[in-house]
């Protein structure tokens, strides 16, 4: 919080397991790059929004800033005083249903005639039409565009057996959402010739609505349907027994899911998933609240590099550990610029091509030497990013 670096800062602000009242001072910092992160992560992973904290930023310079404080749930003063915003962008994302009521009648009116398209499709999707009668089940599922049949597929108002129609549908994309259905017994899933494609997929809204219940995940965890398992997997919080079937799910992004989303993830399974994940999300597995730091130095001689970093994670390691990887070609510029790093050792790497950088990043530098690198390069002061 107190780096001269944008980046640890940064770091500070996506930190799932960060005290919120400490972050709070990020509301005012000086880059506006960290005060957006900070607002785009105000309310992550169900954190309290410190008091005040929405002032501040519905005073902030920067209109992205504004912007992205109107996602979360701010005091109606603060929204009110949004809505009345300079940029169109900051006014549209204000908006809400609660909100319009409590507006001034001529805020109201400006509103209404506001030439911006942005805020006009806000105060229109308060306001929504009624919608056309949908045709009869029947005629849905029998419909030739696939977008309708699979809309149709997923619909709880059409009857099961109608729906089943479908199974044999030509098109992936209906036979998938058939599939995913909530009242079809698992016997009738797996005899619906659906595929899995690669990425990421919608939660089927039953899952979405309901995947809290205890009966609903214990139902979904045990589905032969793995993207009802990756769906229920994504749930903040599962019962221990529901936790335990999903730890040892045969799908890896069963599993991945798993640890990206739920607070109780088991330790194992998260340092498994952090040792073999490449995707973009592997980082964000050190803030899990069971990634658990003592024991990791157990991993120094692995032959996973990304194991033998997450021994420097080890809190309760001393200086023998960091001198073991400072050579090591994977993990070394990272034991460089570890604190434990006995004094005499870091100043002999800072001599030498190769490491000098790592070692030159280390906090356990002192001042004084920190200060005549700096007169050496011709720095009077750090650099704000």
């Amino acid at each position: 919080m107190a780096s001269p670096q944008i980046d640890h800062r940064l770091q500070a602000a996506e930190n799932p397991n960060a005290d919120v009242d400490v972050l709070a001072r990020l509301a005012r910092d000086p880059a506006p790059r960290v005060r957006f992160v900070y607002a785009a992560s105000l309310g992550d992973f169900g954190r309290r929004i410190p008091e005040g904290v929405p002032d501040i930023l519905a005073g902030d310079s920067e209109a992205r800033v504004r912007r992205m404080a109107t996602l979360w749930n701010l005091p109606m003063p603060v929204r009110e005083r949004l809505a009345q915003d300079e940029d169109a962008a900051v006014r549209a994302g204000a908006l809400t249903a609660e909100l319009w009521p409590r507006l001034a009648a001529t805020v109201r009116e400006s509103l209404l005639a506001d030439p911006a398209p942005q805020v006009q499709d806000a105060i229109a999707a308060l306001f929504p039409s009624e919608p056309e009668p949908l045709p009869a089940p029947a005629v849905r599922v029998q419909d030739p565009d696939p977008a309708v049949r699979m809309k149709a597929a997923q619909d709880p108002e059409v009857p099961t057996a109608l729906a089943l129609e479908l199974a044999e549908d030509p098109d992936d994309a209906v036979r998938l959402a058939l599939s995913m259905r909530e009242d079809l017994t698992e016997q009738q899933r797996a005899a619906i010739a659906y595929v899995v494609p690669d990425g990421y997929h919608s939660l089927p809204s039953w899952i979405v609505e309901r995947g809290h219940e205890p009966d609903v995940a214990r139902r979904a965890a045990a589905s032969g349907h793995v993207l009802l398992r990756r769906s229920i997997a994504r749930q903040h919080h599962l019962p221990a027994d529901v936790v335990d079937r999903l730890a040892q799910d045969e799908d890896f992004f069963v599993k991945l899911t798993l640890c990206e989303s739920c607070r109780q993830a088991p330790h194992d399974l998260v340092l498994e998933m952090y040792a073999h994940w490449h995707g973009l999300k592997r980082e964000f597995l050190r803030s899990h609240p069971n990634f658990v730091r003592p024991g990791l130095a157990r991993f120094a001689d692995h032959a996973n590099p990304r194991l033998r970093h997450a021994a420097l994670d080890d809190p309760e390691a001393g200086p023998e550990l960091v001198l073991r990887l400072v050579d090591d070609p994977d993990v070394g510029c990272w034991a460089l610029r570890d604190p434990r790093l006995p004094s005499r050792e870091l100043h002999q790497r800072l001599g030498m091509v190769g490491s000098a950088r790592h070692a030159a990043a280390n906090p356990a530098l002192p001042h004084a030497t920190m200060h005549q690198l700096l007169d050496l390069a011709g720095v009077a002061t750090l650099p704000e990013s």
